[in-house]
């Protein structure tokens, strides 16, 4: 049997944990404090003076057409991030999982891109995309496809989703070879007896075993096709052409910093934090229910 720590003196926890809880007040609670304050305020762009206008930011985006294409573009962007790259690095798990030779080259060959910064791969695939110098580009024009992502809202969305999801794959595929690994040999034996399709027995048993595993990488993928994405459109398209690969973080960054808007930037950012919280408080409230643990 376990031994079990038990403190003497009920203020020995708080101590350990008020690290932590500092650097969760410094950095979370106190910007989005001021973030909110400062949503309710229109600043001069030198910060020398404000004045108190009360909804008037959030009235503003409301009626603004460029925050519904952010809106919308960050939504349609994230569900497809988030589909593709679970999806693939689901199939990559399942493959991996059933390597018996090499195994471990294989899964550093399929884990090495999450070494690489957002930013550095956004600058790769500028070059990769280029169409004076690009290797994919070549490969992609060979095809027929008359590719312009620098004119072409389309083409434009593609390369930034399609990099958007390499970079996203290997996380996924080490959390889902994880689960696989973590299933009981005698789970698996009984399941190949009961079950001939290899189709069937996955979805069936395989991917319920694995479904608290999903349900995490569903969260944190959210999360990064919503934040992290941000590098990646400003070193690749920022938010060209005529905005239309601008995320509602990125618009965040353009009229805050760029266009020194710092009332109606903040607007911005707490409606993209309530955005994010419903989202999170959605999966836990009615996709966790059908998980079992």
């Amino acid at each position: 049997m376990a031994k079990q720590v038990q403190f003497s003196n009920s203020w020995v926890p708080y101590v350990f944990i008020a690290p932590q809880l500092l650097i969760i007040a410094i950095f979370f609670f106190w910007p989005a404090l001021q973030a909110f304050y400062l949503s309710f305020m229109l600043e001069d762009p030198w910060g020398l003076s404000s004045t108190f206008v009360w909804f008037e930011n959030y009235q503003t985006l409301f009626q603004s057409s460029e925050y519904l294409y952010s809106f919308i573009f960050t939504i349609g962007f994230s569900a497809i991030v988030v589909f593709l790259s679970l999806m693939i690095s689901l199939v990559l798990a399942v493959k991996a999982n059933s390597v018996l030779r090499a195994q471990r080259t294989y899964r550093v060959l399929l884990t090495w891109v999450y070494a690489v910064a957002p930013a550095v791969a956004g600058v790769t695939a500028y070059f990769l995309f280029n169409r004076h110098l690009g290797l994919f580009y070549d490969w992609i024009v060979a095809t027929g496809w008359n590719f312009a992502p620098e004119t072409k809202a389309f083409d434009s969305m593609a390369m930034l989703t399609l990099m958007a999801v390499w970079k996203q794959v290997p996380v996924n595929f080490v959390f889902f070879l994880a689960g696989l690994q973590s299933i009981p040999k005698s789970v698996r034996e009984a399941a190949l007896m009961d079950c001939e399709s290899n189709m069937r027995r996955f979805w069936t048993i395989t991917f319920p075993l694995l479904a608290p595993t999903a349900f995490f990488l569903v969260v944190i993928n959210i999360t990064y096709a919503f934040f992290d994405t941000f590098a990646l459109i400003d070193t690749l398209t920022q938010g060209r052409p005529g905005g239309s690969t601008t995320s509602l973080v990125y618009k965040v960054y353009q009229d805050g910093f760029l266009g020194a808007d710092l009332g109606l930037s903040s607007a911005q950012s707490v409606l993209l934090m309530v955005l994010v919280m419903a989202l999170v408080m959605v999966q836990f409230r009615f996709v966790e229910r059908k998980i079992h643990y």
